[in-house]
């Protein structure tokens, strides 16, 4: 009778001892792992285990969670390049990019002799709105000094960000003035743009610049390109040089608006991610418009889609250098404390069935970013014969080869102007003196220089001021040895260095870039193009009938001839 009864309420202890179980796995899994390692369970308990291990048996106290902030970088690296592991801190800083907006006092600033300046104050933000101005000099932040050591850019974005409507104090001093003066202001929402530059070069041609590719961009491009219609926009440059890239979905948008209805713009496909086409509407406002699009080897990820999807549909002309290579699309996939990892799940080809993303070495990430340098040391910035084709040609819509395995490559090929860089110029600007003496020439003759309004103005100026002595004075007195031959030889390129920095300084971005553009070798070439009547890419002319020979030649070469469908099928040749 008595086994009986234990019989009975077996279940129920069973029941109870499961429970048990689960909840204090539960509990011990989260405070080993800070609720990280349950995506990694799913493939095995190795990890877990051993992390069980070392906080149980190890000689010292260990920081679990520590141990994973740090193991995770390097789990993602052995995938590919651009597989990585966002901290909780980093996560805004990360993400404010493509947001477009931050919450913040809305100040630009740099450091310079452990003191923040404020070089540039947001248009109708809340510094400016306060009474902040550019040349102030930021002391004191809450009452607390901001002065020495302590002043870094974390630091500084993390006393002046914060969240929106709320006050933050600070004290500055304002060239001229004795006494701190005192500022509240009120933290808001302040713009990133994307489109740094908008205007008409000549008569007929409008430019735009591209900084990265966000949230807003498209609708940012929309209000340039109605900007510039109004002022007789006939062709367009579209200029995306060192756009490191951003969201896909601006990318296809902004290609729609060139191309005709139903055109592939790009198509992604992973191994657990099924192909996804990417075709234009119809309804884009600029099909027709001659269109030069600018990248360089700078220029990756969604510039490469949109400069990829107007060579491979004829629809412009690309200029410039190769682009950077990247052709996998990653995922932002959040953790509860914050923090965020992106991976990737996808490659994304061309419309001509082209994948661009350069080779790598997995775990070999310091070999891919040094991969430009050995650009660089073969030559390609200088000559089109060095660019290293890999794999097989694919066609455009109209027959014209092209590329794939390691960026877009331009259909016309500038170089990299060299002519006047010397030894003296290249110390000059990597030192960071060029830049700290323009700062302290606006900041010394900011009165005289705030009365001009226009680039040109400011630059005809500045082109009276003999700057270029003026600075090997500068640098002379701070570690740059002066060397008069090549000075001289580099005078253009110092004097062109330290007068858009000033513009900079004194105006905005745009001036910088219009400046800057007077003499771009790139802008140059582009203008021939529409001035010639080049902008939309020609058919190639048919080929004479080749020789058995010489057919054996080309295929040894580049493998068998291909047409636009069956690239559209080959998934396999990155």
């Amino acid at each position: 009778m008595k086994q009986n009864k234990n019989n009975r309420y077996m279940p129920l202890l069973m029941a109870v001892c499961v429970m048990a179980g689960i909840l204090i796995g539960t509990f011990f899994a989260n405070r080993f792992s800070g609720n990280r390692l349950n995506i990694v369970n799913n493939g095995g308990n190795r990890i877990n285990n051993l992390l069980h291990i070392i906080d149980d048996q190890y000689v010292d106290k260990v920081n679990i969670d520590s141990l994973v902030e740090k193991a995770m970088p390097q789990i993602l690296a052995e995938l590919d390049p651009h597989s990585v592991y966002i901290s909780a801190k980093e996560v805004q800083m990360a993400t404010d990019d493509l947001k477009g907006s931050f919450f913040g006092v809305g100040i630009e600033f740099v450091i310079r002799n452990d003191t923040l300046h404020v070089q540039g104050v947001i248009a109708n933000g809340p510094a400016e709105k306060a009474g902040v101005i550019a040349g102030d000099k930021i002391i004191s932040v809450d009452d607390k000094p901001f002065v020495g050591k302590a002043v870094n850019n974390e630091e500084a974005m993390k006393r002046l960000k914060g969240k929106k409507d709320t006050k933050v104090k600070i004290g500055v001093k304002r060239y001229g003035d004795k006494k701190t003066k005192y500022f509240t202001i009120t933290r808001g929402e302040i713009p990133m743009k994307s489109i740094t530059a908008a205007y008409m070069i000549n008569d007929k041609t409008g430019y735009i610049k591209v900084k990265n590719f966000g949230e807003h961009t498209y609708d940012e491009m929309t209000i340039a390109l109605a900007k510039l219609t109004s002022e007789g926009i006939s062709n367009i440059i579209l200029d995306l040089r060192d756009n490191t890239g951003g969201l896909l979905k601006s990318a296809v948008l902004m290609a729609q608006e060139f191309l005709p209805a139903n055109q592939l713009i790009v198509y992604t496909e992973g191994r657990k991610s099924p192909r996804q086409d990417y075709k234009s509407d119809g309804r884009g406002a600029f099909q027709k418009m001659p269109l030069v699009v600018l990248i360089n080897e700078s220029s990756a990820s969604a510039s490469e889609i949109l400069a990829g999807a107007i060579q491979d549909n004829d629809r412009g002309t690309i200029i410039g250098r190769r682009s950077f290579g990247k052709g996998l699309v990653q995922q932002q996939i959040p953790f509860n404390d914050g923090s965020m990892i992106r991976l990737t799940i996808a490659r994304y080809y061309t419309p001509s069935g082209r994948c661009i993303q350069k080779p790598y070495s997995i775990g070999d990430g310091a070999g891919y970013e040094q991969d430009l340098i050995h650009r660089y040391e073969h030559g390609e910035f200088f000559s089109q014969d060095s660019i290293k084709h890999m794999g097989t040609p694919y066609k455009t819509r109209i027959g014209r080869l092209v590329y794939g395995g390691g960026g877009i490559t331009p259909d016309i090929f500038v170089p990299e102007d060299t002519l006047g860089i010397t030894s003296y110029y290249k110390e000059a600007a990597i030192s960071g003196l060029i830049l700290q003496f323009a700062f302290t020439y606006t900041d010394d003759n900011r009165l005289k220089l705030n009365n001009f309004k226009e680039m040109m103005q400011l630059s005809d100026y500045l082109q009276k001021q003999n700057l270029v002595e003026q600075f090997a004075n500068y640098g002379s007195n701070h570690g740059l040895q002066r060397r008069n031959l090549m000075i001289n030889k580099s005078y253009k390129l110092l004097d062109r260095y330290i007068n858009s920095r000033i513009i900079y300084n004194i105006l905005n971005e745009q001036a910088w870039i219009q400046y800057l553009n007077q003499d771009d070798p790139v802008i140059k070439k582009a203008l021939e193009v529409f001035g010639n009547g080049e902008a939309f890419p020609k058919k190639p002319a048919p080929k004479k009938t080749t020789s058995n020979k010489q057919k054996v030649a080309y295929t040894k070469m580049y493998g068998d001839p291909i047409n636009i469908n069956q690239n559209m099928n080959i998934i396999a040749r990155c």
